[in-house]
């Protein structure tokens, strides 16, 4: 009896890890490092699977109990103390910003980042309008910023968002 519960759990394991639930998609992440005078770090991952792109982040030294605004940027360049030198929003098809809702918007309008009362984001967001893979909205070789503010999602072009208080450089994995 304990044979046979053994090799149905490997006949399973081997079932599902055939399917796509086991199988990740391209992949890039990011480390974030706080800019000058500023705490924040964390890690950001975009993972494209079926023509989307999941992004997730784990972000840490926030604020406590607050919005952020969060999102890619056009250059993947962390250099300055500022974070300015990532340039602007990512914005392939010249659409005004917006919120993340609507289809007509930036790129890399994403939702904003929302802390716990120890200041940790724990961040997940579906979109279609980006990608891992080379091409147009690839955002690989970009910069992730977290922004002081929360996103307005009406002010053009940044929402209003705010200084820039952690950069990271998407990269492909």
């Amino acid at each position: 009896m304990k044979k046979s519960a053994t090799v149905t759990i490997s006949v399973l394991l081997a079932a599902l890890s055939a399917c796509s639930v086991f199988q990740d998609g391209p992949t890039a992440v990011a480390e974030l490092e706080a800019t000058k005078g500023n705490a924040v770090w964390g890690k950001v991952s975009f993972v494209q699977v079926a023509g989307k792109v999941i992004v997730r982040a784990d972000v840490r030294g926030l604020r406590p109990s607050a919005q952020f605004g969060f999102h890619v940027h056009e250059k993947g360049d962390c250099s300055s103390l500022d974070g300015m030198a990532a340039g602007g929003h990512f914005n392939p098809t010249a659409k005004p910003h917006a919120h993340y809702s609507v289809a007509e918007r930036h790129a890399s309008d994403l939702a904003s980042l929302r802390s716990d009362a120890e200041g940790v984001a724990v961040y997940a967001f579906e979109t279609n309008l980006l990608s891992v893979t080379p091409g147009p909205t690839s955002v690989v070789g970009r910069a992730i910023i977290v922004h002081a503010e929360p996103d307005d999602y009406r002010a053009q072009p940044t929402g209003n968002s705010g200084a820039r208080i952690a950069c990271g450089l998407i990269r492909a994995v």
